[in-house]
């Protein structure tokens, strides 16, 4: 895989990032999202292979392309498992032109001074090793913002990045992602709390060391203009963080520089009962709509 030209689509292509990375706490709602009720699996396994499945048509559905999705972020399993004979990391790349990525955290901490730290990570380096093995170009861990504590946030935002450097050092970029959510009761502030740690973070990086940041969409339009434009910063994506889709790209429009890397309003028309030629339509309405915000700005 040539990574000079991911790294060229990454940093500059018109288009988003499809985020397909759900994990164990987020799978089933977006089970139910797709019409798949809880009580059609039993076991962990089960549920993580109706996710597959879904996965599967997403990947393979004609509308998913390079044309207009620059990237997509990938679940483990995902980035194990081939379609027809050929490991899907591979297949995004060379059959798709989508640059394949990795969801590497192992979930959140409780809550803490107003944030959720991101678990220990002691399989971090093994699985580092085996995603530029597979091809992938980067990729992202998140954490979480509920309240605006200056402490909290802070200490969010130094172990991203002190996870993002030993990321860096196997020549795959991070993806940084502290999510402020969207049900918290001053998200403004946080939001202003993070840009000004994640700038204080950034301002120590080598210039060789490159991230992506993917961040909620901010109350404040282009608050974090300045983070677009930071040498250091790959892009900013922006996630949908719970918002419907015709929402965040509302929201999305109003920032300059930011793309979208929407997870459940990317697939909240698709239902697992629908036909393939279905899906295919659904996800042309869901791609160009991301798409458009994307590049289009006011």
């Amino acid at each position: 895989m040539n990574v000079q030209q991911m790294s060229a689509q990454m940093s500059g292509k018109p288009g988003f990032v499809a985020a397909l990375d759900q994990s164990g706490g987020s799978t089933p709602e977006a089970l139910r999202l797709y019409g798949i009720p809880d009580t059609a699996y039993h076991s962990d396994a089960e549920m993580f292979e109706l996710i597959h499945q879904m996965r599967l048509r997403i990947i393979t559905a004609p509308s998913f392309s390079g044309e207009k999705v620059i990237g997509a972020i990938l679940f483990e399993r995902t980035m194990d498992s081939d379609i027809g004979g050929k490991p899907i990391p591979s297949y995004l790349w060379e059959d798709r032109g989508v640059v394949p990525l990795l969801k590497v955290d192992s979930g959140r901490e409780p809550e803490s001074d107003g944030v959720l730290m991101m678990k220990p990570m002691p399989r971090l380096d093994a699985l580092l090793e085996r995603a530029v093995n597979k091809g992938i170009y980067g990729t992202k861990m998140r954490s979480v913002v509920r309240l605006p504590s200056a402490s909290g946030i802070a200490s969010v935002v130094a172990q991203q990045f002190e996870v993002a450097r030993q990321i860096s050092s196997y020549g795959l970029t991070p993806i940084v992602e502290p999510e402020v959510l969207i049900s918290s009761p001053d998200k403004a502030g946080a939001e202003a709390i993070l840009c000004e740690e994640i700038s204080k973070q950034l301002a120590l990086l080598p210039a060789d060391v490159k991230v992506i940041l993917k961040l909620t969409i901010p109350t404040v339009a282009d608050l974090y203009k300045g983070l677009v434009e930071h040498p250091n910063v790959v892009r900013v994506l922006a996630l949908s963080g719970g918002y419907s889709r015709h929402e965040a790209c509302a929201l999305l429009s109003q920032n300059k520089g930011m793309i979208a890397s929407f997870s459940r309003a990317l697939i909240e028309e698709l239902r697992h009962d629908m036909t393939d030629a279905a899906v295919d339509e659904a996800l042309v309405r869901s791609i160009d709509e991301s798409y458009k915000a994307s590049v289009t700005k006011a």
